[in-house]
């Protein structure tokens, strides 16, 4: 197995293990630190809904089950419209979102991409390689995506 040295962090990064995890060596023989995907996956996710002209993530069919999620009473999916791909030392990430109407969408993505690529390389030490977005549709004030209740609110203003 090789290691690579992060000059950022002085930390060691290990492959990933089956478990879709990868190891970070923190320098010294007093253990290891493994990060799960699903953490990078939640990391990206609060750092697209902090940029403000982001509505929602996912397509139609996530934000459905999103909606059944919340009406239950089941803890907001902080991953969703988000997919990874993590390796030794670096990340990708794919996000599938919804604008708000009126927002330059280049603009948008800009200020998505920088806020991931921050949060991401800061909380975990991984280079992101790349952040590609796909904006599935443009949120309309005072478009409901449920009829029945007028009163659904957004992730960003959900999310705590």
């Amino acid at each position: 197995m090789t290691q690579t040295s992060t000059p950022a962090t002085g930390t060691t990064l290990k492959p990933a293990d089956a478990a879709g995890k990868t190891v970070v060596a923190d320098g010294n023989l007093n253990g290891k630190t493994s990060i799960a995907d699903i953490v990078v996956s939640k990391i990206a996710g609060i750092a697209t809904r902090e940029i403000s002209g982001v509505y929602d993530l996912g397509g139609t069919a996530a934000r459905t089950v999103g909606m059944i999620r919340d009406r239950i009473g089941t803890r907001t999916n902080l991953s969703q419209g988000v997919s990874v791909e993590v390796g030794e030392t670096q990340a990708a990430v794919d996000l599938q979102i919804i604008a708000e109407y009126g927002v330059g969408i280049a603009d948008l993505a800009t200020a998505i991409r920088g806020n991931v690529i921050s949060a991401i390389e800061r909380m975990t030490g991984l280079q992101v390689t790349e952040v590609n977005i796909a904006v599935s549709d443009v949120h309309l004030e005072g478009e409901d995506d449920n009829s029945a209740d007028s009163d659904a609110e957004p992730a960003e203003r959900r999310v705590q």
